[in-house]
């Protein structure tokens, strides 16, 4: 009986061997960064993908639909959010205005219908009221609205989320976050979006794995 697993045994190892010789699909420092201090996640229990993403970009808009795609497929224990990147006054804006619809809960609603309306109407959005006006057409209240706009649960959520971004290390938008750990941006070795979206596979395998 020994004599016949060792064959075996030595074909398991060489296997073994071969696998782990491979080279990975995609490199650190070539098609993702590591974070230096890994960023807190929203929920430890899941392996979170989070979107840096602003409203005014054409990259993030033409990102959408991909990546909607790519969110419906994604296993139970992936967590997939989305996080406003800001670097002056109007992303400030435009990340409020992302919590303002967060917090009337109707960002399903009109997550869309800004993005259309800053790339296809060129309604920029810079402005408390034209914002109030957009949200008044999907039939969000005035004075909610107002209220909303002007609550310390929005003020705050903005500022984390610029917190949020500096850990990161972002200065760029689109970017995925995967896992509070590696950051995916498109660039040479990235060359689409489609293969940001192959990195973020590889990195949750890689994060499921450990």
């Amino acid at each position: 009986m020994k004599t016949l697993l060792k064959p075996f045994l030595l074909l398991a190892l060489l296997f073994t061997s071969s696998v782990f010789a491979q080279p990975s699909l995609y490199v650190e420092g070539t098609h993702y960064e590591t974070i230096a201090k890994p960023v807190r996640t929203a929920d430890p229990a899941k392996i979170e993908v989070a979107e840096v993403f602003w409203y005014g970009c054409p990259h993030c808009y033409a990102f959408e639909p991909l990546l909607e795609s790519w969110m419906a497929k994604l296993p139970a224990d992936v967590a997939f959010v989305r996080s406003p990147g800001m670097w002056n006054a109007m992303m400030e804006t435009h990340a409020q205005i992302y919590y303002v619809a967060q917090n009337l809960g109707v960002l399903d609603k009109t997550h869309e219908v800004v993005f259309d309306a800053i790339h296809q109407k060129q309604n920029y959005l810079q402005t408390p009221e034209a914002v109030r006006a957009l949200f008044v057409e999907q039939g969000v209240d005035p004075a909610a609205f107002d209220k909303a706009w002007a609550s310390f649960g929005v003020t705050s959520a903005v500022k984390q989320a610029g917190t949020r971004m500096r850990e990161y290390g972002v200065n760029g938008v689109p970017n995925l976050i995967i896992n509070g750990k590696y950051r995916v941006s498109a660039g040479d070795a990235v060359a689409t979006q489609a293969d940001m979206l192959k990195v973020a596979d590889f990195l949750i395998a890689k994060e499921r794995s450990q």
